[in-house]
């Protein structure tokens, strides 16, 4: 697909509120790194409101850059590998199995990953939720960002990012071999509609802070500062359209309808956990 013209480049600048250079660089790339995962939140709500999420560029340009929505990561690695492209960087999309460590083969494909060369390869990734808050170089070590401390290992042709303590998933694997967005198809659709799916199952809203990572799934609120986790329970319906408002900057139609499911849900997992909510 052709790169986006100036006018969208600008556009997307805006939404991110990022002003700063845009040669290709290094320092560009950590720059625009934070601004997406600062501005943007990743989020799966379109999911539950029975709206299908599709792989088509323009669409979800549109949705997270004139919609002022978020998305998942075939939204938000897709709308960022783009604009990467369109201002010189060298990208390359990389298949990600979330948890293959336990799930095996059921992992494949569930994860949309960048690798960006600037000086040296990147791991790139503003679509993981909760994951780090700059690129990662794309050689084995430990790197602490946020108070948080990530980590990226290898075995053969597999390569591990290590998502912190606090983590919804604790890892994703991938192999360098080059994918199209379009090849994710069939495992985009898998994993919008499938009643074990996790995207399914449950609403998650993730977003990066000035001073740390919030994260709100199903009911539960979920607050990393300085290295610390906080949580709290959703009180009411409008607890809930507040919260995703003030902190997520999600206000969609029919939002407040989801509250009855996203409670009832909470209750049942109380209750399976044999506590009280």
């Amino acid at each position: 697909m052709a790169v986006l013209d100036k006018e969208r480049v600008g556009a997307y600048m805006a939404r991110v509120r990022y002003d700063g250079p845009l040669t290709p660089t290094g320092e560009t790339l950590r720059a625009l790194h934070r601004a997406h995962l600062t501005a943007i939140p990743y989020e799966n709500l379109d999911i539950h409101l029975d709206r299908p999420l599709t792989l088509d560029r323009q669409a979800t340009f549109a949705k997270l850059v004139d919609g002022k929505r978020g998305g998942w990561c075939f939204e938000m690695n897709g709308t960022f590998g783009w604009v990467l492209e369109s201002i010189g960087f060298e990208v390359r999309y990389v298949a990600g199995a979330v948890k293959r460590a336990d799930r095996g083969a059921r992992a494949l494909d569930s994860h949309l990953v960048l690798i960006v060369t600037v000086d040296r390869p990147y791991i790139v990734d503003v679509g993981f939720g909760d994951g780090f808050f700059e690129p990662l170089p794309l050689e084995p070590g430990r790197y602490r960002q946020q108070s948080l401390e990530f980590g990226v290992s290898r075995d053969g042709e597999w390569w591990r990012v290590h998502n912190h303590e606090y983590g919804g998933a604790d890892s994703y694997d991938f192999t360098l071999e080059r994918r199209s967005i379009n090849s994710f198809a069939a495992r985009c659709h898998e994993l919008q509609t499938a009643v074990d799916s996790s995207f399914v199952r449950s609403t998650v809203c993730g977003r990066y802070e000035r001073d740390g990572l919030v994260v709100l799934r199903g009911a539960v609120l979920r607050e990393v500062k300085r290295g610390v986790l906080a949580t709290r329970v959703i009180a009411d319906a409008d607890d809930y359209v507040g919260v995703l408002a003030e902190r997520f900057d999600l206000t969609p139609a029919g939002i407040a309808t989801l509250w009855p499911t996203v409670h009832a849900r909470h209750i049942a997992w109380v209750a399976a956990q044999g506590c009280r909510p």
